[in-house]
């Protein structure tokens, strides 16, 4: 079930939320960030769940091959 809430934030931390995320996008996007501060979820169960998001996994994936490249460019 789900439940309203008024929240009052800066008009311009709104404007971006409103252009960025989209208006109809807001409010799942504060609970995606607000969810795992306030709900205690079993680690193991959260990691399954990330580790079964196939889009994530691979974007995560290719970022992690992305940086291989920095290594070899920093300076020692």
């Amino acid at each position: 079930m789900q439940k309203k809430l008024t929240v009052t934030i800066n008009e311009e931390v709104y404007d971006g939320l409103h252009s960025i995320i989209g208006p109809r996008k807001i409010s799942r996007f504060i609970e995606e960030l607000v969810r795992p501060h306030v709900l205690k979820k079993d680690m193991y169960a959260a990691y399954k769940e990330m580790a079964a998001d196939q889009i994530r996994e691979s974007d995560a994936i290719e970022w992690a091959e992305g940086t291989i490249g920095d290594i070899n460019d920093e300076k020692g």
